[in-house]
């Protein structure tokens, strides 16, 4: 039997994106014995929902899994679940589609390594219950996503002194008074934590024309910025955890 997957993400014009999704998918494939693994975007740039999933019926396969690669089960998780449901009735090839990258235990192990990593990295030597942190979602209407970053957010709190979990956009806290948050808790170290999946424009710039200035004003002296989630094996684990959910 011929198995395909395919990520769908939601869109970047940022080169890195793309590499970042290849390899997941080059991997995703070796590890889950895939005919074929590849990707394709909701919006932004191609190829879209409709090409990939006819890209991939075009390797002859038996069955196609379909993952949402999103950190947050938001409106356009929504929308490429019934973009992605539709072509059923146009193929005999067996569809499934999985729960995004989100509400698993994995997600916390992970953000605890990058902040580990980060730390080892500085020369920091610090048990972690005096270890403050910032993480930085996207930002979303849908009131389920921040029931997502929430659940990293708490699954940290029981390892670290504080954790403070703050928004890039459209819903607050934002960066700023998330930075303002922390600076109430006196920290002697903070982490922040940019909780996105690639090397995208958000961790690359956006993030901070905020956080820059929040940092400078919040006269605390020890601040370092950990990783973004990216091509870290836990995610590679982690779709094909999913995958397995609905193929069974």
């Amino acid at each position: 039997m011929k198995r395909g997957l395919l990520l769908i993400d939601r869109g970047s014009h940022e080169d890195d994106v793309r590499h970042e999704l290849q390899y997941i998918c080059d991997k995703v494939k070796q590890k889950g014995n895939y005919h074929v693994s590849g990707y394709c975007f909701l919006e932004v740039v191609p190829p879209y929902i409709e090409e990939g999933i006819k890209s991939c019926l075009l390797e002859e396969i038996d069955s196609l899994t379909i993952v949402p690669y999103f950190l947050y089960p938001g409106r356009k998780v929504k929308a490429a679940v019934d973009s992605a449901s539709k072509f059923q009735s146009q193929t005999k090839v067996k569809l499934a589609i999985s729960k995004p990258m989100n509400m698993h235990k994995s997600l916390v192990t992970l953000v605890d390594e990058k902040i580990q990593k980060t730390l080892e990295k500085n020369n920091v030597v610090m048990q972690k219950d005096r270890v403050d942190l910032l993480i930085i979602g996207h930002g979303s209407k849908d009131p389920d996503a921040r029931s997502a970053l929430k659940y990293v957010a708490d699954g940290l709190d029981v390892i670290y002194r504080n954790v403070v979990y703050c928004f890039l956009e459209i819903e607050e806290p934002n960066i700023k008074q998330g930075m303002e948050m922390c600076v109430k808790n006196n920290p002697d170290c903070l982490v922040v934590v940019p909780y996105f999946l690639h090397k995208g424009a958000h961790v690359k710039r956006d993030i901070y024309e905020d956080l820059n200035p929040a940092i400078a004003s919040s006269g605390i002296k020890n601040v370092f910025l950990a990783e973004h989630l990216g091509t870290d094996d836990k995610m590679v684990d982690l779709v094909l955890e999913r995958a397995l959910e609905v193929e069974k």
